[in-house]
């Protein structure tokens, strides 16, 4: 079942949602920086400066090709739709929420978002993606891995009809506080020192590399976990990371990380 559009804010409705009529060579605005992004997304490299010109022009014909779509030039409600797909597929209601709890449900939808690979585009910290996670702001200040996590989390408890454990942000350090006031905050030395089970966290929640004792600087959903309680190892989805688990990545990706660093933190949703 499809997002119901009439109830996400506006600021995703102006992600998704079509011009009211085609866009084409010679038209400026904020459209047709939106075009030029998502045709960076899929591959087809162009400028990202709201001028229609004759290279987006030729890029929108390369595109439509690859979507078996007429190769006109021009964008209209089928082209723009093919385009932004991405994003409205990682807006979907994932099969059998129902049927799950609250872990499985956030896990579920980040997959769906993980499997889009959103990455950021024209610039730090900017793009539709980012704008997503952000409430409709980006730029180079937007770091958004506290905003990935906290629209996939309220994402999943919509589709559940329910409230969210904690109302999120786009700071670990107000995560992490908030966390804290709902008694959902884990501290690592609980883990290691088995305190606190690592299963009793649930099948999803969130994790928080620490920098201190009252500062945290990235975060993302954590998943599984093998090996003895000192070398666990858990696996990751994360935003605003690279390859190398970046804090200030580009995209939102899939990792491994181990408890035994001794800087990570966790949030449990139930």
């Amino acid at each position: 079942m499809a997002i119901n559009f009439n109830q996400v804010p506006k600021y995703i409705r102006r992600e998704i949602d079509p011009p009211e009529q085609a866009i084409e060579q010679g038209k400026r605005g904020n459209h047709v920086k939106q075009i030029q992004e998502w045709l960076n997304f899929h591959r087809c490299r162009t400028g990202v400066d709201a001028d229609f010109g004759p290279a987006t022009r030729d890029c929108v014909k390369d595109f439509q090709n690859k979507s078996n779509l007429p190769s006109t030039g021009k964008v209209d409600i089928t082209t723009w739709l093919a385009l932004v797909k991405p994003m409205t597929d990682a807006l979907l209601e994932p099969v059998n929420i129902s049927t799950m709890n609250a872990a499985e449900a956030v896990l579920a939808v980040a997959n769906q978002h993980v499997n889009q690979n959103p990455f950021e585009i024209g610039g730090a910290n900017c793009g539709p993606w980012v704008r997503l996670y952000c409430e409709g702001y980006d730029g180079a200040q937007w770091a958004w891995c506290a905003g990935f996590v906290t629209f996939i989390m309220h994402q999943a408890y919509f589709y559940r009809d329910q409230k969210a454990p904690i109302k999120g942000s786009v700071s670990c350090d107000t995560l992490a506080a908030q966390a804290i006031a709902a008694g959902l905050f884990v501290n690592e030395s609980d883990i290691t020192t088995e305190r606190v089970k690592w299963d009793s966290l649930g099948e999803c929640g969130l994790f928080l590399r620490r920098r201190t004792t009252t500062d945290w600087t990235h975060t993302g959903f954590f998943h599984g976990g093998t090996g003895s309680v000192r070398e666990l190892v858990f696996s990751t989805i994360e935003g605003n990371t690279n390859d190398e688990g970046s804090r200030e990545g580009f995209e939102a990706c899939r990792r491994k990380r181990s408890v035994n660093k001794g800087d990570y933190d966790f949030i449990k949703f139930e």
